[in-house]
């Protein structure tokens, strides 16, 4: 049964990283001393080494030792030994270009249907979706494919942010780029507020934090949800 927290940010504003999350956590790695690292999406440019340690530093908190998939000679191993998965933030082009380069990308999928508990936060929850068309990042890498794990069916575009009346910035908002997504792809997409998470139990999707999302489908016009269910994406 898929168990995971799929979440739009580590870090809200005014606490430390993952602290806002870190009672969840607690519950859904409660059964796993030690959690699989993925730091490929690299923050600013952030060494694997040094974004592990981050990593680690925050679940110390709940006596959860972290190690790095980086650090393991098999990588696709250490997905189907792992006790939890934690996928990071950070550029979701260079997240995904090392999944495929390192072929991890269908045992991770695999690992989360059949119920090893997964973390995803900004970019390692835009992989979550059916692909990550609906990425912030800049293409700074170029992955084989746009596809990625698809263990809930629509897209997220995480840090979703509304538009703010009379702001003189001439660029595009998050809805109008998502909407642009709908003239050539017909996948739902969910915009993931800061603070807020998806939480979801084999085929139950739940909608947590203080926030409610904001749901875009082809030819309808984009709605507020204050909860996901099995029929929420139809």
């Amino acid at each position: 049964m898929k168990n995971l927290i799929i979440a739009s940010t580590s870090t809200v504003y005014g606490s430390g990283y993952l602290e806002y999350l870190m009672e969840e956590l607690s519950v859904l790695f409660k059964d796993a001393s030690e959690l699989l690292f993925i730091p490929y999406a690299r923050p600013g440019g952030i060494s694997h080494e040094d974004y592990t340690e981050v990593a680690a530093k925050a679940f110390n908190k709940i006596n959860k030792k972290v190690v790095g998939i980086h650090s393991f000679e098999n990588p696709v191993k250490a997905i189907q030994e792992a006790e939890g998965i934690f996928t990071g933030g950070g550029n979701t082009f260079v997240l995904v270009s090392q999944l495929y380069r390192n072929k991890v990308l269908q045992p991770m999928r695999e690992a989360i249907f059949n119920g090893t508990p997964y973390l995803g936060t900004s970019a390692g929850s835009n992989i979550c979706g059916v692909s990550m068309k609906t990425t912030n990042d800049m293409p700074i890498a170029y992955p084989p494919s746009f596809k990625t794990l698809g263990v809930v069916p629509f897209n997220i575009n995480p840090h979703y942010q509304d538009p703010i009346p009379g702001s003189t910035h001439m660029g595009e908002t998050r809805e109008t780029r998502i909407k642009e997504f709908h003239t050539q792809n017909n996948i739902p997409v969910v915009g993931l507020r800061e603070g807020s998470w998806l939480e979801v139990k084999g085929g139950d999707i739940s909608l947590k934090g203080p926030h409610t999302a904001r749901m875009f489908k082809q030819g309808k016009e984009p709605y507020e949800m204050t909860e996901l269910s099995t029929q929420a994406w139809l």
